[in-house]
């Protein structure tokens, strides 16, 4: 499979008011593809915007190439880029005097004549897009009058109507609470892949990035990019060198991050479900979650009522709450 957008030894950065050039990272060879949805991760300063906006061609790159489509970015216009990549950015839209239909509309902007006149089929590409992400029974609503998540659908709505197969979007879930999140990222998601697109944002949610993304780019300031499937980058470690730090450790059993230095090892094993959440109470409480071992306390999730310990040269002990469990390896 082709990339859609491919870069070969790309040198991001911005001039400083005496002109002199201030580069953020350099030699990025980069790809991505149509089907999948990527999640660019990184620290604040390390780059993010700055590598999206050149991507899109909102700023010159300082060296190096970048081919959209297999022809270089610099070769498009600005009309036939609006058909190509289509982008939504972090800042609030302030579009509240007009109507979700008229913001959605505006994606038509490249199909247009001069005057911006609407065909039977623009408005047919409207109406598909705002049902695309769910709010159809908001189309004729103010944009003022919709919740964060609506309008950032709303938003994600206007780049389908643009109809380019590449998706860019900075922090799109910045301002929504963990419901709209959720719904953000799923919907990111069912696109890319129900309508082959490819689609890169930037976030700070490192687990829901891992949860839904095909690949995740770690970037960090004046360092190379780590690029890879989630699991790929937390098993081989590069997740762990990337946002681990004195005080910080990642569980490559969960791929969660945690504040606790040192993590004592629990076996534990039974329902995924189960194990899972509490995978995660132990984690918090400074237990790492491991397969089972006679040299461990191991714990058996057998249902949601019955979690069984089991020490070593002791004898086991079931209880029925998670609470529980965490009391007991307390004592």
């Amino acid at each position: 499979m082709k990339p859609v957008i491919e870069t070969t030894s790309l040198a991001i950065g911005y001039r400083s008011g005496s002109k002199k050039e201030v580069t953020v990272n350099d030699s990025l060879n980069l790809q991505l593809f149509a089907g999948e949805l990527t999640a660019l991760l990184g620290l604040n300063g390390a780059g993010k915007s700055t590598l999206l906006r050149t991507l899109c061609g909102f700023q010159p790159a300082l060296n190096g190439s970048i081919r959209l489509m297999d022809n270089e970015l610099s070769d498009y216009s600005q009309s036939r880029l609006g058909r190509t990549i289509g982008v939504v950015l972090t800042e609030k839209t302030n579009a509240g005097g007009i109507s979700v239909y008229e913001l959605v509309s505006l994606g038509r902007h490249p199909y247009t004549d001069f005057l911006g006149n609407l065909k039977q089929a623009d408005h047919q590409i409207i109406e598909e897009a705002i049902a695309a992400v769910g709010i159809a029974h908001k189309a004729r609503d103010y944009v003022s009058e919709l919740s964060d998540g609506e309008r950032q659908k709303a938003m994600i709505a206007k780049v389908l109507a643009q109809q380019c197969p590449v998706i860019l979007l900075d922090e799109p879930t910045a301002f929504l609470d963990v419901t709209s999140r959720i719904e953000t990222m799923a919907l990111l998601r069912r696109l890319a892949v129900e309508q082959q697109k490819a689609i890169l944002l930037s976030t700070h949610d490192l687990e829901l990035a891992i949860q839904t993304c095909d690949c995740l780019w770690l970037q960090a300031k004046s360092s190379p990019m780590c690029c890879g499937a989630p699991e790929d980058l937390i098993l081989n470690g590069d997740f762990e060198r990337f946002f681990g730090k004195e005080g910080i450790v990642i569980d490559r059993s969960t791929g969660k991050l945690s504040a606790v230095a040192t993590l004592n090892p629990i076996g534990v094993d039974g329902d995924a479900t189960i194990v899972s959440l509490v995978g995660n109470a132990l984690i918090r409480n400074g237990f790492r979650p491991s397969p089972i071992s006679n040299d461990l306390t191991n714990i058996f999730c057998m249902d949601i009522n019955r979690l069984k310990i089991v020490r070593k040269n002791d004898k086991e002990i079931i209880v029925n709450t998670v609470a529980a469990l965490i009391a007991c390896l307390r004592d």
